[in-house]
């Protein structure tokens, strides 16, 4: 098992092979559909004008996922009233549906990977190749035991959008996640994609 430290660099990225597990330590942020539109139509695609509360987010940020790492994660979190923040369960969301702004957002922060569950698609998996980053798979169902690896809460952005939507921005420790893309074209979810239609194929046959 590697133990990586954020930000991770190219070398330790294009390092990693699908089937590997990591431990993961350092600041890392959340981020679902909202902030993948918000960063697509504010910054990227730049369909709409950033308003002074998006340039100072955006300022805030941007060291954070430079070599950095988002997770796919709607987390539950006690303390939202007081500002205690405190993550009671931060198990991983469904990726794909971050899939048409993914790649995009990957080159445009330099991120080095994404966490999530699922896998994702093709233009992804031409982002991982490029940035370089990878995709890594967290274990579904564990979200209390992924809330463990979260030592603080450092802050918060676009709470607007909802808790599960907002930007938490965690310090993390040991987080435990399994590569399933690499920056080298192989992805697990392509493979286990393949042996159920051939399986599927099969019984049809019957």
């Amino acid at each position: 098992m590697k133990k990586l430290t954020l930000p991770i660099s190219d070398e330790a990225i294009r390092d990693l092979k699908v089937g590997e597990t990591v431990l993961l330590s350092g600041v890392m942020m959340t981020g679902r559909d909202a902030v993948h539109k918000w960063m697509n139509d504010a910054f990227i695609a730049k369909e709409v004008q950033p308003t002074e509360d998006d340039l100072a987010v955006y300022e805030a940020i941007k060291p954070i996922l430079d070599g950095g790492i988002i997770y796919h994660c709607g987390p539950v979190v006690s303390g939202v009233e007081t500002g205690d923040y405190k993550f009671l369960a931060a198990g991983p969301t469904t990726s794909i549906r971050e899939e048409p702004y993914q790649a995009d957002v990957m080159k445009y922060f330099n991120l080095k990977g994404v966490i999530g569950k699922g896998g994702m698609a093709g233009k992804t998996l031409q982002g991982c190749m490029d940035t370089p980053a990878v995709y890594f798979h967290a274990i579904g169902g564990a979200a209390s035991l992924i809330a463990q690896s979260v030592q603080e809460v450092l802050t918060v952005h676009k709470l607007d959008f909802g808790v599960p939507e907002a930007m938490w921005v965690i310090d993390v420790k040991d987080f435990p996640v399994v590569v399933t893309m690499d920056s080298h074209g192989d992805s697990q979810h392509n493979v286990v994609e393949g042996k159920s239609q051939e399986v599927l194929a099969n019984l049809m046959k019957k």
